[in-house]
């Protein structure tokens, strides 16, 4: 399994929450939940191995950062050009060029995040593999809102193409049926709660979002004096 997370630029993510959060505590914010979902998928045994999550952003000083600080990560810049999906593409490319053969393409925006709710990405996986008979295998987990999809499992890893972004989830399905694919969903809140509004962050409860900030203010330091080397 290799897992595949699309990162914004941290300084101008989140910018829906700008109405409840001043630019620097949506940076740390952003960060915050990217450092929670890397520490989910180290603890996750389909990727805690070395070289099986692929980071890929448009921030330079951020794929630079982390692959001085955490070099298990295949961290990738974006391409120039082409959005968030051509780069979840060029991501997924890098993953099967080290032999992945099950992808999961999540983003890095969900404080509810757990081993367990991946677990059940993987139990759907092997679900829809049995009743299947070898046919591809899609797994998708929708947003809780928006229309969107917050997980996208499978394998062969290019069954179909990532469509991401307003109404992705209906994409997707679509998509599966295209390529006669076995499909599941799984709903779970642990993955269909993202955080990008202020109604979002209202719903979040303050315990979780505090150590969400801390854990943001951790990676924060971790990357400046990396970002600082020649």
């Amino acid at each position: 399994m290799h897992a595949i997370l699309p990162v914004r630029q941290p300084a101008v993510a989140k910018t829906r929450l700008g109405l409840a959060l001043d630019a620097e505590e949506r940076e740390v914010l952003a960060l915050g939940l990217l450092a929670h979902t890397l520490a989910v998928l180290a603890e996750w045994p389909p990727t805690a191995a070395h070289g099986t999550v692929h980071l890929v952003s448009d921030d330079r000083r951020l794929v630079e950062g982390l692959a001085r600080v955490r070099p298990g990560i295949r961290s990738l810049l974006e391409p120039r050009s082409g959005g968030l999906n051509t780069a979840l593409v060029a991501a997924r490319r890098q993953a099967m060029a080290a032999g992945a053969r099950v992808v999961l393409m999540l983003p890095a925006d969900m404080p509810l995040l757990t081993v367990a709710a991946l677990d059940n990405m993987v139990e759907a996986a092997d679900a829809a593999l049995a009743a299947g008979g070898g046919r591809p295998v899609v797994v998708l987990a929708p947003a809780d809102a928006r229309g969107g999809t917050n997980a996208l499992l499978m394998t062969p890893p290019d069954i179909i193409d990532p469509s991401f972004g307003e109404a992705s989830l209906e994409a997707h399905l679509r998509a599966a049926a295209t390529a006669e694919a076995s499909l599941q969903l799984v709903i779970d809140p642990a993955l269909g709660f993202d955080l990008d509004t202020p109604d979002d962050l209202e719903l979040l409860d303050t315990e979780r979002l505090l150590e969400v900030h801390a854990m943001g203010e951790r990676l924060m330091a971790e990357l400046v004096p990396a970002a600082a080397l020649p």
